[in-house]
């Protein structure tokens, strides 16, 4: 089974794929490979339209959606 994920909120849909995405690339940009990525979070705060991304418990950053 696959199951799609959406966040609605304010009038803006976000999938899961693509807040996913956005951590990844901003894992990359940061000089890291994605093949190093072992655990990911992602705190969907809708209000703030904004993901808060952890990845290996040491790396935090903020996606805005």
């Amino acid at each position: 089974m696959k199951a799609n994920v959406y966040v609605e909120y304010a009038g803006k849909q976000v999938s899961e794929a693509d807040m996913i995405k956005a951590a990844k690339a901003l894992w990359t940009k940061s000089g890291k490979k994605i093949s190093e990525i072992k655990s990911m979070r992602l705190y969907v705060k809708p209000e703030d339209s904004a993901v808060y991304v952890v990845i290996n418990d040491d790396f935090n950053s903020i996606v805005l959606i």
